[in-house]
């Protein structure tokens, strides 16, 4: 009788974990999943960028560029390699840290190398790693102030490398949310893409 009353209170309560995991667990990501496919096909693939038919990267997610005659980003605080999405995470360093002010001095004297005669003010976002260390973005301030050494590497007119900065900058969403910013990884095949149809003619 005992076994029986506690199988008539497990029935329901199983029928109902049975039903919720098929509805939330499969139903509804499937159902989800579909709606982003047919809706939002390339964000929902991870809003992959493709060159010559390859894919190098997402626009969601920074790479490292080091070499001059490239756009550098932010810099990443992910372990154990920079970018690495699979550990997003910021350095949690305090304004007066002292391992702050030695990344930031390194990444001033990187630039200040890779271009002796530029003077200008470094914009913050060169020095400095985002929240998540994966930004794939700088600001247009960023790009410009690089724009000099790459252009003069690239063997370009800062002219040119100046209208490919202001092509690739994104604008504020509906005219006030946000701020204008540059996908690096974008700036950087389009530069490439120029140089390549330069040394073509």
């Amino acid at each position: 009788m005992k076994e029986n009353a506690l199988l008539n209170e497990l029935r329901p309560a199983l029928t109902m974990l049975l039903a919720l995991t098929v509805i939330t667990g499969v139903a509804y990501p499937l159902f989800v999943t579909g709606v982003a496919q047919v809706l939002f096909s390339h964000q929902a693939a991870g809003s992959i960028i493709e060159n010559d038919g390859k894919a190098v990267g997402s626009r969601l997610i920074g790479q490292p560029f080091e070499d001059p005659k490239y756009f550098w980003g932010r810099l990443s605080a992910t372990g154990p390699h920079a970018y690495n999405a699979a550990a997003s995470s910021g350095s949690n360093y305090g304004p007066l840290s002292d391992s702050l002010k030695e990344a930031v001095q390194a990444r001033v004297t990187a630039l200040r190398e890779a271009d002796p005669g530029q003077r200008g003010s470094i914009p913050v976002d060169l020095v400095t790693a985002s929240g998540s260390g994966l930004d794939p973005h700088i600001s247009p301030a960023s790009a410009y102030y690089q724009l000099a050494r790459v252009a003069r590497l690239r063997g370009a007119s800062e002219a040119t490398v100046r209208q490919l900065v202001e092509e690739h900058t994104e604008r504020r969403l509906l005219g006030f949310l946000g701020e204008p910013v540059v996908n690096v990884l974008e700036l950087n095949l389009a530069l490439d893409r120029l140089v390549s149809a330069q040394a073509s003619r």
